[in-house]
């Protein structure tokens, strides 16, 4: 049986809350947004920690602004962009990236979803190296069978640089923790315990 690969580094403060010490690979994790700025910016930061090519899944006009991966550690020559225009056309696509090897992972921006749907989406990914994310509205996120459940929101800050309030919801295994966290160039700092 084959060694499965690191869990995916993101702060040592949030690595203490996690079980295998960083953000699980071979799994989906959801993102509740507390605003789309701030959610978006998060999973393109961790899709461009994975080093490999990624899928970027969202309703037709909500891409992201390919100058701003830049300064999230994603190139944009890195990131496959589809568009779709009913949830379960989006919903396919993600299960079909999460088992694609040439992929590192892939994000889908979609607020409502059945457990069901969630569930073929975790076992798509499951014995995998990639990570799948899932991002919602985080008034309408209801039950979802991913591994984690982050929290985001923007915080207001004086350099204009990406800053939020970052919960760690329930992870299987680990303990739910709040942070203030900065990215910068790729790397998420944490400023202080929410």
């Amino acid at each position: 049986m084959r060694e499965p690969p690191p869990a995916l580094p993101l702060a040592a403060a949030i690595h203490r809350h996690l079980p295998e010490g960083g953000l699980a690979r071979g799994a989906l994790h959801e993102i509740q947004m507390a605003d789309r700025q701030a959610g978006v910016a998060l999973a393109e930061l961790i899709l461009g920690r994975l080093h490999a090519p990624v899928l970027w899944i969202a309703p037709g006009g909500e891409q992201p602004w390919p100058p701003g991966l830049q300064r999230l550690g994603l190139a944009a020559d890195r990131e496959l962009l589809a568009e779709f225009r009913q949830p379960a056309d989006g919903l396919w696509l993600l299960e079909e990236a999460l088992r694609a090897p040439a992929l590192g992972g892939a994000a889908l921006r979609l607020d409502r979803l059945d457990r069901i749907a969630s569930r073929r989406l975790q076992l798509a990914a499951k014995g995998s190296s990639r990570i799948g994310l899932l991002l919602r509205d985080g008034a309408e996120a209801g039950p979802c069978s991913a591994v984690s459940r982050w929290h985001v929101a923007s915080l207001p800050d004086a350099e204009l640089r990406p800053r939020w309030r970052l919960t760690l919801l329930r992870c299987r295994g680990g303990q739910p923790g709040a942070w203030v966290v900065r990215a910068s160039d790729g790397a998420l700092w944490v400023e202080e315990p929410a």
